[in-house]
């Protein structure tokens, strides 16, 4: 028996031939399948209910609802989406890739391409959050080195101090506060607002 933990996979499929199909192709000891036969407002529960590592469905054209419970699980929740549909409208695709899904296959689901399909589409979407989360530090060091560059800019103008200076005085906040230089430059901005009020 492998170590390996099952992935978990909820599949959402209408249609008890096409899921058979599917639950056939992922019976091994690899997947943990839960078959879901209709989709709505059960959805956002069931994924609670089940925590899926990933999401497997086929429907014959995305509805409204269906994008919407999408855009609601990659804000809150992300995982890897495959969806098999018969809609082929590019701007469909688009809004759905937008919502969060990982793979889009036109056309019915093959037993020989399911999990091919799957391992790409768990590859695409780790390769995604792990770019989104270097984006979100990037944006966070940025703000950071402005809040303190601003900070520093005043300490310079208030207290006629070189950059150097300023600096250092913000570096010698930090280490004695036990802070970092973001917190003591955001705690110099707060003192700036009351000062000038």
């Amino acid at each position: 028996m492998s170590s390996a933990k099952a992935t978990k996979v909820l599949l959402i499929e209408r249609d008890q031939a096409k899921a058979k199909v599917v639950l056939e192709a992922l019976d091994c000891s690899s997947y943990d399948v839960k078959h879901l036969s209709c989709i709505g407002i059960s959805l956002l529960k069931e994924i609670d209910h089940v925590e899926p590592d990933l999401i497997l469905m086929d429907v014959e054209s995305p509805s409204r609802d269906v994008i919407e419970n999408l855009n609601y699980i990659s804000q809150l929740n992300p995982k890897p989406v495959v969806m098999f549909s018969e809609d082929e409208d590019q701007n469909t695709i688009s809004e759905l890739v937008r919502s969060g899904v990982s793979a889009y296959v036109i056309g019915d689901v093959n037993a020989e391409r399911v999990r091919s399909v799957i391992s790409v589409a768990i590859a695409r979407f780790q390769e995604f959050q792990q770019l989104k989360n270097e984006l979100k530090q990037t944006k966070n060091l940025l703000n950071g080195q402005k809040v303190i560059n601003k900070a520093k800019t005043w300490l310079m103008a208030k207290k006629q101090l070189s950059e150097e200076q300023a600096y250092h005085r913000m570096r010698k906040m930090a280490m004695d506060n036990g802070q970092k230089m973001e917190e003591v430059a955001k705690n110099i901005l707060s003192i700036a607002s009351v000062l000038e009020d």
